[in-house]
């Protein structure tokens, strides 16, 4: 099995997802006001790899402080949550056309049951998000003895008796 991308079972496809997205963000201002509306100001892209002995999770943060990454593991599931501030340099002029996204972002994932989760490192060098969740140490399948229900013999006395002269 696995890392998959969460979703609730609430969640409609990806395409309407992102439709529904951009309508609730021309009405939600804050996106914090209505999260499960909004989903997030932006999404970080994710590659995800599996290895031998381990699963690798990529994401793009540009111009996310790592130490505003907050990285949770609850009941299988593991959640990154962070925010990319928007500048505010008063010099720069006055914007006529943006692309990049600013703003809170969630991303969550399930995780199979071989990953090990007290075992995951993660590591945020040159706006990429790189974790580590290392699968549990695999266990070879054993043979378990079949017991009978039969009771058990009882015991036999060897003693003889001792005979009268």
């Amino acid at each position: 099995m696995t890392i998959q991308r969460y979703q609730n079972r609430f969640a409609p496809s990806s395409l309407l997802a992102q439709f529904n997205d951009e309508i609730n963000r021309m009405f939600v201002q804050d996106s914090n006001a209505f999260p499960a509306l909004s989903g997030g100001a932006w999404t970080p892209n994710v590659d995800i790899r599996e290895t031998g002995d381990a699963y690798q999770i990529e994401a793009e943060i540009p111009g996310v402080d790592p130490q505003a990454i907050e990285v949770t593991l609850d009941k299988g599931v593991l959640t990154l949550k962070g925010e990319r501030s928007e500048e505010t340099a008063e010099d720069n002029g006055q914007a006529r056309y943006r692309e990049r996204r600013f703003g809170a972002f969630v991303r969550r994932f399930s995780l199979p049951e071989t990953a090990d989760e007290d075992n995951i490192e993660a590591r945020a060098e040159h706006g990429v998000l790189r974790l580590t969740i290392n699968k549990k140490a695999s266990t070879e399948p054993r043979r378990i003895t079949v017991q009978t229900g039969e009771p058990a013999a009882p015991a036999v006395d060897n003693r003889q008796e001792a005979v009268p002269a």
